[in-house]
């Protein structure tokens, strides 16, 4: 089954799943998958909801695998029709104001953390691609940042204000790393993404915000305040690198929804005097 996906260009991650959620379904009937039928994926399937009450988004990544694993490698015709996907509730993300940015980041304490949480929100960057930048992706001539084989195998480049390109050299200076911009224990190993999963929850516990916050959330509001600042939402929509413009409608949603005539909020690409004040302040320190 790995192999059907790595001639088809599967990202890693993807396989991982998919071959995860077959395993553990071959476990729990303890059974080959290929003597089992429709009637056992449909056991399974709610065991995942009402025993480990699973999550739609793993009920799916599940369904997915199953469906690969009967229609490619073992070739079912019963597939499609007998493995239903299951309805994913469709939620407004939670985005933060400048002001709850500014007091989240001055939370954090340890450089590189800081510098990660600060790349993540002022480019707009998934986790994941934060994490596996290179120092080679950043191209200061053009103040660019290369993102390489983002979500969907594909690159991009965003942009990168002075301010920030300020804040990657001073941690540069400190830390001298020499593969990976934010190396794990190694040089060439990334950081794992756990720790800066962490961190966000600590300090957003510790600047009392009360919203659920991940890292995914400064890139929702990353592109929330592009658009407050009057961004093209398909100029947001090329920055964030979804391969659907309904992805990015979102944040229109969410605008109509919260809108306001007050003074919009500022991603760090923005000239943000105070905020990129309060940034440079932390990482002299």
């Amino acid at each position: 089954m790995a192999e059907d996906m790595q001639v088809r260009n599967f990202s890693p991650r993807t396989i991982d799943s998919y071959t995860y959620h077959v395993d553990r379904y071959a476990k729990h009937f303890g059974k080959d998958p290929e003597q089992l039928g429709p009637e056992d994926v449909r056991n399974f399937q709610l065991w995942m909801i009402r025993e480990k009450k699973s999550s739609w988004s793993q009920f799916n990544q599940a369904v997915c695998g199953l469906r690969f694993f009967y229609s490619i490698t073992c070739k079912r015709e019963w597939v499609v029709s007998h493995i239903p996907f299951g309805h994913v509730p469709k939620k407004l993300p939670n985005v933060l104001g400048s002001d709850e940015v500014a007091s989240l980041i001055s939370c954090i304490t340890h450089t590189k953390h800081l510098t990660v949480v600060i790349v993540l929100y002022a480019a707009g960057l998934r986790l994941s691609e934060a994490l596996n930048l290179k120092l080679q992706d950043i191209d200061s001539a053009r103040m660019q940042l290369k993102v390489v084989q983002g979500k969907g195998r594909k690159d991009r480049y965003v942009p990168i204000s002075p301010r920030l390109l300020t804040a990657l050299r001073i941690y540069w200076a400190k830390f001298r790393p020499t593969s990976f911009l934010f190396p794990g224990l190694t040089h060439d190993v990334p950081l794992n993404g756990a720790v800066i999963q962490k961190v966000v929850t600590l300090a957003a516990a510790k600047a009392r915000i009360n919203k659920h916050v991940t890292p995914h959330t400064l890139r929702h509001s990353y592109a929330t305040g592009l658009l407050e600042a009057g961004v093209d939402l398909m100029a947001i929509s090329k920055l964030l690198g979804h391969s659907s413009f309904k992805t990015t409608m979102v944040y229109l949603h969410y605008r109509m929804t919260k809108g306001t005539t007050s003074k919009p909020s500022k991603p760090f690409l923005v000239d943000n005097k105070e905020l990129g004040r309060e940034f440079r302040d932390l990482f002299l320190k």
